[in-house]
């Protein structure tokens, strides 16, 4: 049995149910853990904040919740949620994901779209109910692509001409209206580095919170074209060998396991 089960109810926490806490774009972390028992959390709930349901960890349920860090234990630390995913050591991602998109969601959508009235909780589902319009509004995904390009014994790497670390990872983008997700693909390759790819094939998925996408992963092969970059979109990129590989993405990325999974096929 997975130690990550998502869920819903609507039922409010027990005092011994344990609490993510979400500051900003941070999480809380008291000492060595990410979870806060509800009788400690309910003291630091930020005004009009409340705990939502997202599963259970260790058949524990689990709630996040907004939360001042003030009031907390002097052990606890506010970690970028970036960083404890790109960053941290026995991180639990899918907990910690899945918890922020949630939290994220609730806050976003306490009005309904179409008529602007306050929504409240689906008694059965996971989504925010507008009883003027009738109608739920579900946790928003944005269905992204990311593909490793190879030619040859080579994979293209390219460096983000907006991130802040220096890592070296791979052409990514969302979908479009009417687009499949292969269609995608060879449209971003296109788009920022002026190639073209042929061979799409789709490899895993990974949900990713900023802020709320599904990366679909794909292996593509190189058809042609002359590298040319969209300097808005790529700082850097180029052809690497498994065995000159630079800064990549860690494994707790889609694009760090991607790039591996091409290292092996290509040294195979």
């Amino acid at each position: 049995m997975s130690q990550w089960l998502p869920g819903w109810t609507t039922n409010p926490p027990d005092p011994d149910d344990a609490i993510l806490g979400v500051t900003g774009h941070s999480v809380l972390r008291r000492g060595e853990t990410w979870l806060i028992p509800w009788s400690d959390a309910q003291a630091a709930l930020a005004p009009s904040a409340e705990p939502i349901y997202v599963g259970r960890w260790h058949d524990r349920p689990v709630y996040v919740a907004e939360l001042d860090s003030t009031p907390m234990s002097p052990d606890t630390e506010a970690v970028s949620l970036r960083d404890a995913l790109l960053f941290g050591t026995e991180v639990p991602v899918d907990l910690l994901s899945t918890a922020y998109q949630v939290q994220q969601w609730w806050r976003d959508h306490r009005y309904c779209g179409r008529c602007g009235q306050v929504t409240g909780p689906h008694p059965r589902e996971r989504a925010r109910w507008c009883t003027h319009c009738e109608i739920p509004w579900y946790p928003r995904l944005a269905p992204c692509v990311i593909a490793v390009i190879r030619q040859g014994d080579r994979m293209l790497l390219a460096r983000s001409s907006r991130a802040t670390s220096y890592y070296y990872s791979l052409i990514a983008g969302f979908i479009e209206p009417g687009e499949s997700a292969e269609e995608a693909v060879r449209r971003e390759v296109r788009e920022e580095t002026g190639l073209e790819v042929t061979n799409v094939c789709y490899q895993t998925s990974q949900p990713w919170p900023f802020p709320h996408q599904l990366m679909l992963g794909f292996f593509a092969e190189f058809a042609g074209g002359e590298l040319r970059l969209q300097e808005d979109e790529l700082a850097d990129a180029g052809w690497y060998r498994p065995d000159e590989l630079p800064p990549i993405p860690p494994q707790t990325t889609i694009a760090g396991r991607l790039i591996r999974a091409m290292s092996e096929e290509i040294g195979a």
